[in-house]
């Protein structure tokens, strides 16, 4: 027998066993993506025989990756059984860690959350805070009665950038400690769940994206305005994080301060609104809550104050619009909650500062954008890990 025979017949299972591997993902793909479907419509959806369909929803079945989801009666021919993806094959860990709420959830496959809770941050040192991060995901998932061993794929959203190579978080300025090396590698150890760690504005963008305002858009920014400043970009329905993962930290800009120079974050953010409303004369103990309902009230030196944040957030639009040229800017985090009274400084001082006219909206999600961002994130690697788990050796 010639060797290039005897390789090919060597190679012919593995080959069978990829073109079955592909044909299940394909189908699988179809009904997450468009519904649940009957064999005959799946087969005039993805072209693939009505033999091979069946064969491949029987795999999946038997795999617990797809269930009957009742039945379809047409006119003239036969009942037709509906297929579904179960989503209860795996589940996935969302965090957002904020510098005063911390939100986590557990989602089937379908996105559906099963427990959620927020709690507030008190922790004032890195290991308080991991520490708050693992009992609270550990208490998520056992209020959602799921398995531990079911949560396939977590993803964490925090201020700042997580450098894989050093492993830790860079530049999280508002979480004393955060930076340590081995916070991480803690955190995921206990949970015994993978864990990534991205930018919280850049998971904001992409729950947006996702989920609120961005749908459709072929490229929006995404401006987290809060106790720090942060920008996500999404393009094409992709995260654009740059060379070093840094696109986007547009707090680091320079801005003319009134004695020094500042950074753009200074001038943009919670923090600011507060100082700004004491300059022009509110006193006691203040927030950037307390002004914008101040300036809600008609209070004068309030309503400066917040006229001011949406001369300084305007600039930070104008800078978006030129370097990036977005259809949407998106407005969102803790400042962006009170965007009813910003908007219409904002657009207004747009117009004076830039010919650049990007559509600016306010954040659908609100204070759920980065938890929700995380949740899409981690699907989609918890799918593929749960396709992988399950058909392994079928």
């Amino acid at each position: 027998m010639p060797v290039s025979d005897t390789v090919e017949q060597q190679e012919q299972p593995w080959n069978r066993r990829r073109l079955r591997s592909t044909n299940e993902r394909l189908l699988l793909d179809r009904l997450r993506d468009s519904g649940a479907a009957s064999r005959a419509q799946l087969a005039r959806d993805t072209g693939l025989s009505k033999p091979t369909v069946s064969s491949a929803l029987a795999s999946l079945e038997a795999a617990g990756l797809v269930r009957e989801a009742g039945t379809h009666a047409p006119e003239r021919g036969r009942t037709a059984v509906l297929y579904a993806p179960d989503p209860a094959a795996g589940y996935a860990l969302g965090v957002d860690i904020g510098r005063s709420w911390l939100r986590v959830a557990v989602v089937d496959l379908d996105g559906t959350v099963a427990a959620r809770a927020d709690v507030r941050n008190r922790a004032r040192a890195s290991a308080a805070l991991a520490d708050l991060v693992v009992g609270t995901a550990r208490q998520v998932v056992e209020n959602s009665g799921v398995d531990p061993a079911e949560v396939v794929h977590g993803v964490v959203g925090t201020p700042g950038v997580y450098d894989e190579r050093r492993r830790r978080v860079r530049y999280a300025m508002h979480l004393p400690g955060w930076g340590r090396t081995g916070i991480v590698d803690r955190m995921r150890e206990e949970l015994g769940v993978p864990l990534e760690v991205h930018n919280d504005a850049n998971l904001a963008a992409l729950g947006e994206y996702t989920y609120g305002v961005g749908e459709g858009s072929r490229l929006f920014a995404y401006i987290l305005i809060g106790t720090g400043l942060g920008m996500g970009v999404v393009s094409e329905g992709r995260l654009f994080t740059g060379a070093h993962g840094l696109a986007g930290e547009i707090g680091f800009l320079p801005w003319p301060g009134r004695q020094k120079p500042e950074r753009l974050e200074d001038a943009v953010s919670g923090v600011a609104v507060v100082e700004s409303a004491r300059r022009f004369g509110m006193s006691g103990q203040l927030t950037a809550k307390a002004v914008f309902d101040a300036a809600r009230r008609g209070d004068p030196a309030a309503a400066r104050a917040v006229e001011l944040e949406g001369e300084r957030i305007a600039h930070t639009v104008a800078a978006a619009a030129a370097v990036l040229d977005p259809d949407l800017v998106v407005l969102g985090g803790g400042v962006g909650h009170s965007v009813d009274l910003l908007l219409r400084p904002v657009r207004e001082h747009v117009r004076a500062l830039t010919p650049l006219r990007p559509r600016i909206v306010p954040s659908r999600l609100g204070g759920d954008a980065v938890l929700l961002g995380a949740v899409a994130t981690a699907l989609d690697t918890a799918r593929d890990v749960v396709f992988e788990r399950r058909t392994a050796g079928t």
